[in-house]
């Protein structure tokens, strides 16, 4: 059997609260302790930065993915297991995806939320059945949540699409759901 891949989508930024900064250390050295490859946004800056050094020191395999405007930016972090530099915004999602079992959201901004609605749009056509996990640390997703609830009760979308997304308040519950999809 193969590695397990975990896609995280995060924030370039670290957040107010410090248990976004801590459940992304958990989250990064849990993901490498039970021997499964994260696939992120190659930053080394915010969450992303947290989340690559806690799986690199945890002895994890890393698979960062950075479009070539973002470099500086984002501060590509060179030192991962697997770097790759895209063209774009887009072919970094869609690798970022097509190397990915999971998808884990959590606490971001603008970025982080185009990443969710692309993969959860490409869930709703089919395109993957990936499961996809938010890390609703503090109930940072909560909003989220109830725009989804509210775009389902106006008919602009069925129950399904509420069914794509899980959500976890912590790291340990996050990783605990993997193991069920995995299992």
């Amino acid at each position: 059997m193969s590695m397990k891949s975990i896609c995280v989508y995060c924030g370039s930024r670290s957040g107010s609260d410090p248990a976004f900064v801590q459940e992304a250390e958990s989250l990064g050295q849990g993901i490498a302790q039970t021997g499964w490859r994260l696939v992120y946004g190659a930053g080394d800056v915010g969450l992303m930065g947290v989340v690559a050094r806690a799986a690199q020191a945890a002895g994890g395999d890393t698979f960062g993915v950075i479009p070539q405007h973002l470099l500086a930016w984002e501060v590509g972090k060179t030192d991962l297991t697997r770097f790759v530099v895209t063209e774009t915004m887009h072919e970094r999602k869609k690798v970022m995806l097509m190397n990915a079992d999971d998808i884990v959201v959590m606490p971001g901004g603008a970025g982080s939320l185009d990443e969710f609605f692309e993969v959860l749009t490409w869930r709703q056509l089919g395109l993957h059945a990936k499961p996809i996990v938010l890390m609703n640390v503090r109930g940072y997703w909560d909003p989220l949540q109830a725009l989804l609830d509210h775009v389902v009760a106006q008919g602009f979308a069925d129950d399904t699409l509420k069914a794509f997304v899980q959500s976890e308040p912590s790291a340990t519950g996050v990783l605990a759901a993997l193991r069920r999809a995995f299992s």
